[in-house]
Order: structure tokens, then sequence, then C-alpha cells
């Protein structure tokens, strides 16, 4: 029990280590993405830590099997450089009892992936939808930016604010309305300049969405003369947003695992494959990993750290082309991705016989015969 808690232990914190790393580095990239679309005025400032937050889910799916091979590969792999498994086979510790061992973190680590990719990163990319649709019908407060020049939602105006008060006033509006369609399908030459001292954006139940100015002046070039007309007034009103945004067609990433697969299109079986794809790779890695981990002491832990990292690439690269395969009709929905899966499963079985006294035997009796 003590050895077993001790590589469970041991493979467990260097997964962890691994894990957290791993997300660190991708949650940086995603943070730099989503922070530049803030800055192009693209999402409201306030809602940078939403979409990051939307984006967890579905990296933890794809790190964890990641995370655990690189764990088995490095606490093993220190283990074997130190002579300390060993030691552990002089006490009579066989090497398919620490295969046994890893199993048990494999199976935690797949129930977890399983959770995330099955329904937790469905449920996120479906919230992210709905954050992204409820942005893109609200140009009112919430998505317009001071001191930077955006294009209202109906392409009709661009909106430049000088300031945003607590009350939601709208302080040294600058409006600049784009010509409309003729009849003919052209644009139309008139173009009106509005400034105005203060205003508020209005939404109506329907969606409808208007920019109400107060105190300002509206200049508009004359075709015929060349001159800009100016009027004054003290209210103005024009409209920013036309209708409610159509709810969209939700990509089948964001669909509920049980509806995706009461769908017998051939997207939906490639999703749903792809999906019960990680919780499976986490076994079948384990039993690759678990071989190649075992090192030379003059070698270093690292020793095979370049081939694992190349298995699994070429793995994961499979059941991508696979799955794009299935989409396109190239592969069979019946076949799928099973073929890859059988494959990797057979190497890591090959592998830990080969590294095994048992397969030796197995293989000296081939010869033989």
């Amino acid at each position: 029990m003590i050895i077993f808690r001790y590589l469970l232990g041991e493979v467990s914190r260097t997964q962890l280590g691994v894990f957290l790393v791993l997300m660190t580095i991708f949650i940086s990239q995603k943070f730099v993405r989503v922070l530049g679309d803030a800055s192009d005025g693209g999402i409201p400032g306030d809602m940078v830590m939403t979409f990051i937050g939307l984006t967890i889910p579905h990296l933890i799916g794809i790190m964890l099997p990641l995370s655990l091979f690189l764990g088995i590969l490095l606490a093993y792999g220190r283990i074997y450089a130190e002579n300390e498994m060993t030691v552990f086979h002089a006490c009579g510790v066989s090497e398919w009892y620490v295969v046994r061992i890893t199993l048990v973190a494999a199976f935690v680590t797949a129930l977890i992936t399983g959770a995330f990719t099955l329904y937790l990163s469905p449920l996120a990319a479906e919230n992210e939808y709905q954050v992204k649709e409820k942005l893109a019908k609200d140009i009112g407060i919430s998505a317009l930016v001071p001191g930077r020049f955006q294009k209202t939602s109906n392409d009709k105006a661009v909106v430049y604010v000088r300031d945003i008060g607590k009350d939601n006033r709208l302080q040294q509006v600058f409006v600049a309305q784009l010509p409309d369609d003729d009849a003919n399908g052209h644009k139309e030459d008139k173009v009106s300049l509005i400034y105005a001292a203060s205003g508020r954006v209005i939404e109506e139940d329907n969606g409808e969405q208007r920019l109400m100015l107060d105190l300002g002046n509206r200049y508009q070039k004359d075709k015929g003369t060349g001159e800009f007309e100016t009027v004054t007034f003290g209210k103005y009103e024009m409209q920013i947003q036309e209708q409610e945004v159509e709810h969209k067609r939700r990509k089948l990433t964001a669909l509920p695992t049980l509806e995706l697969m009461q769908d017998k299109s051939v997207e939906a079986i490639a999703e749903v494959q792809w999906r019960f794809s990680f919780p499976l790779s986490v076994l079948i890695l384990t039993l690759i990993a678990v071989p190649l981990s075992v090192v030379n002491p003059r070698q270093g832990k690292f020793a095979k750290m370049f081939p694992a990292l190349l298995l699994f690439l070429c793995y994961f690269l499979l059941l991508t082309s696979g799955r794009t395969a299935i989409e396109d009709g190239i592969l069979a929905p019946e076949v799928g991705l099973w073929p890859i899966h059988i494959i990797a499963l057979f190497l890591g079985w090959t592998l830990l016989l080969r590294s095994r006294s048992s397969g030796k035997k197995i293989k000296a009796k081939l010869k033989r015969r």
C-alpha cells in the first residue's frame, strides 16, 4: 500500500504541475486574443474574463490527456533514472503492478475528462454563443467604448463618444451618418455629420435601438452648391439597430452530447466520436507512456521524451484527420475513429510486452516456433 500511494502520488503531483503549466500557457494566449478584441471595441472590457472563463472547460478537456501522458513520463522517468524502480522490483513489485497503479490514475483522469468533453465543454460553448448573440444585438452602453470610433450594428453610422457618465449618459457625441442605398442599390452621396453635447441609447422590447441626442448641430453637404448646411437641434433621434438579431444556428460543439447522439448526420457522428476520443485516449496513452518511461540511469529521465511526444502528436493528428474525413464523407461513419484507437491500443500493448519479462518469454516462444 505504501508503494501504491507513493507511485500514485508521484504521477498525480507531476500531472498536476504539468497541467497547471499548460493551462497557464494556453489561457495566457487566449487572454491576449480576447484582450485584443476588447481593445478594438469588438467586445466590452468587462466581458473579457467571461470569455476567458467560458474557454476553460474546453481547454481542460484537451489538456488532461496530455498532462497525464507527460506526468507519467516525467514521474517514472525520474524514478527509473534514480534507480528507485530497481529497488521496487527487488522488493517484489512487478512491472504489471506499476501498470495497474497507473491505470487507477488514468481511470480517474478519464472520468474527469469525460465530464468536461461530454457535458461541461458543450455547455460553456452554448453560453458563449448566447453571450456573443447578446453583444451582437447590444450596441448600447455595454458595447460603446469612450474615445473610439465604432460602427453601429445596422452599418448606417459611425459613433464616437468622448465619455460615458455614471447615469449612462453619453457625453460629447460625434456621429457620421453613412449614406443609404438608393433604388438601384447604389450609395447616395449625402453624408451627415452630427455633434451633440449629450445623448443616450434607448432599446425597445423588440430589439430595436435608437440613439437620442440632445443639444447639437447637424452638418450636411449640399450636392449642388457644395456648401454645408447646418441645423441646430434640441433633440435628434436616429435608429442604430433595426430589428432583433435572429437566433443563430448553433454549431455542433455547443449541442449537448445526448442530443447529438440522436442526430444521424455525419457531422454529428464525427462530433460524438471526437468527444469520446478524449477520455478514451487517456487510458490508451497510459499504456504507451508507461513503457516509454523506462530509461537507463545514464540516459536521464528525458531520454524518451521526444519519441513519446512524437507518438502523441501522431495519435491526435490522426484523430483530427479522421474527424475531417468523416465530415467530408471520405471515411464511413460506422468505421469512424475507432481504427485509430485500436492501432494506438495495439501499439501500447506491444510496447508493454516488449519491455516486460512475460513479453520477452512470449517473443522467445514465437521464435522457437
